[in-house]
């Protein structure tokens, strides 16, 4: 290995250097505040869990992501966190046992073994919020209320939220009575948003004529708010848990729209994005400039069941590295440049940084100047006493 080789780092992993290690830490505060204002209370997940523990009903996905060990202790395979949602589920539903809903927020690292175009960078840090215990739409509007919060918190503009029920899709695959390989066929059919190959595969595979138009429709069924009203004539006639799912999606569409009109709301009714996770509503939100989503959850009704516990669920997540880079913010530069020696300046430095100022005081002998420090005031002498001026003075 040569000498500049050493610095090298894995694919896909990074290091936060200032001043967005500063803005980061200024946003996860202001975002873990935000959460307690709305009730939330905070955990702190371990770093790496019993492998048979942390993939419990998360399915394969999640398993092919995980960073893999063996406990020295125990000769127990371990994982790394990847995903901390299923942590916080296992809280939930086997450390906590609380009864009626439970709010709880978390900001951690995760480690992924690999990364993907959903989840991004193979070593986010993961922030977001989970609501456990309560199965009506009103806790999965009061989850894209807080992610639209969170969103505007980390001065995130033109936001366009896009929203989907997995429940729709998994009842007509039921009542269409496949088996595990037409359901298959189907399902890439439909995620590669080809109507052709969906029309191929309906026709080769669904013997009810009313199934297959549905399903086949499920592949047009995309865009503004109208897409729910195209959806009631769609799906007419379709098994009542379709009808429920779009009652549902109608009821999030107004309560968005009431309290967020400046937010672009986009359907997808033939998403599938989580589907062995996710058991009902599931949402993304993106803004322009950005090829990933910024924020994703949905329900994930029971998965605390395989913890002794089944218990409705409903979250969010987001990647704090990413959010820290919206907006226009201007580089930490508020610092105050204070000489190295001076009498009764020590006691000034003191008192500055006890308001709460930055304050960083030259080293003798150095050659750096206060620019170099984001420094844009100084500490100077002046009428008998230390003051604060601009440089420029």
């Amino acid at each position: 290995m040569t000498i500049a080789d050493r610095w090298l780092l894995p694919d896909g992993m990074d290091e936060v250097l200032p001043p967005q290690a500063s803005r980061m830490e200024e946003l996860r505060r202001a975002l873990l505040d935000l959460y307690y204002r709305w009730g939330y209370d905070q955990v702190m997940p371990p770093p790496v869990e019993f492998l048979d523990s942390l993939l419990t009903g998360t399915g394969s996905d999640l398993d092919l992501q995980t960073f893999k060990l063996t406990d020295q202790a125990t000769g127990r395979l371990m994982g790394a966190s990847a995903d901390v949602t299923p942590q916080v589920a296992r809280m939930d539903a086997h450390s906590m046992r609380h009864q009626g809903p439970a709010r709880l927020c978390y900001c951690t690292n995760v480690l992924r073994a690999k990364a993907d175009q959903n989840q991004g960078g193979r070593s986010p840090v993961q922030v977001g919020v989970e609501l456990f215990g309560h199965a009506g739409p009103e806790a999965d509007l009061e989850i894209l209320r807080l992610a639209l919060a969170s969103l505007e918190a980390a001065g995130a503009e033109e936001v366009h939220l896009a929203l989907g029920h997995i429940g729709i899709y998994r009842s007509l695959v039921q009542a269409a009575e496949l088996d595990a390989d037409q359901e298959r066929a189907l399902f890439d059919a439909l995620a590669l948003k080809s109507p052709g190959a969906l029309a191929s595969e309906v026709a080769a595979s669904v013997r009810d004529p009313a199934i297959a138009g549905m399903l086949e429709s499920l592949g047009t069924l995309h865009g503004g708010p109208e897409v729910l009203d195209e959806a009631r004539d769609a799906l007419a006639g379709a098994p009542a848990a379709v009808a429920e799912a779009l009652a549902r999606l109608r009821a999030l569409h107004a309560g968005v729209a009431a309290e967020h009109p400046e937010v672009a709301l986009y359907f997808d009714l033939g998403e599938l994005r989580g589907y062995r996770y996710h058991t009902g509503m599931m949402f993304a939100a993106f803004v322009p400039g950005y090829g990933q989503a910024l924020a994703k959850g949905g329900r994930y009704d029971d998965t605390g069941r395989a913890f002794g516990r089944a218990r409705p669920a409903t979250g969010f997540s987001m990647d704090l590295k990413l959010l820290a880079t919206l907006g226009q913010h201007a580089p930490a530069g508020d610092g105050i440049w204070a000489p190295a020696a001076g009498e009764g300046v020590s006691e000034a430095i003191a008192d500055l940084r006890h308001r709460g100022e930055r304050v960083v005081q030259a080293l003798p002998g150095q050659t750096t100047g206060p620019e170099a420090h984001r420094c844009r005031r100084q500490l100077v002498w002046r009428g008998g006493q230390w003051q604060v001026a601009d440089l420029e003075e």
